[in-house]
């Protein structure tokens, strides 16, 4: 009798990874299906206001002869922004660089920088030897502005709306195959 007991049993243990695979099978076949991007992470800020920060400048940056500033939420109103998480021991950071100072070049749109637990000196000598695209660079030496932001880590790119609304968020490095794809959320963001 325990021997009839015992085979229903040991079928189902023998039986349970295949149903288990075929379970993942199934799961990971509807994500592929959907069409959603598995890379985007919702974030509960877009549409919200940007968090309540004040951040010091970098000391010592300089841009046509003068102090490159700190900025504050206030500062994120009146005109597009694009809030750029970045630090010089991020390598994608550096990878991401140059699409950051095309991005400048662009009269519409105002690039700021949240320097995230970064040594001042590396930091300078990061945008002195790429070129600085950032009208504003906050220091934020602790990490606790960027958490208010919502954060995972560097690099992360926000935009902000002249309403001082969070728009999009990009996790990760901007490169040449999403590049497009960012300036046209951008693009869809009305003006002041």
């Amino acid at each position: 009798m325990a021997d009839v007991v015992e085979r229903p049993r040991s079928r189902l243990l023998f039986l349970l990874p295949g149903l288990v695979f075929v379970a993942l099978v199934v799961l990971f076949g509807v994500q592929l299906i959907s069409g959603r991007n598995p890379a985007e992470v919702p974030s509960v800020l877009i549409d919200k206001p940007v968090p309540i920060f004040d951040l010091a400048p970098l000391e010592g940056l300089q841009a046509d002869g003068r102090p490159v500033p700190g900025f504050s939420n206030r500062d994120l109103k009146g005109r597009v922004t694009v809030v750029n998480v970045w630090a010089s021991w991020c390598a994608p950071c550096r990878q991401e660089h140059p699409l950051l100072v095309e991005l400048a070049r662009d009269p519409s749109v105002r690039v700021v920088g949240i320097n995230q637990k970064d040594n001042p000196d590396n930091a300078r000598r990061f945008l002195g030897a790429l070129g600085n695209p950032y009208a504003a660079v906050g220091i934020d030496p602790n990490g606790r502005a960027s958490i208010d932001w919502g954060v995972y880590g560097v690099p992360e790119t926000f935009i902000v709306g002249p309403d001082g609304t969070i728009r999009h968020k990009h996790i990760g490095p901007l490169t040449p195959e999403n590049f497009s794809a960012f300036k046209q959320r951008l693009a869809q963001i009305p003006r002041a």
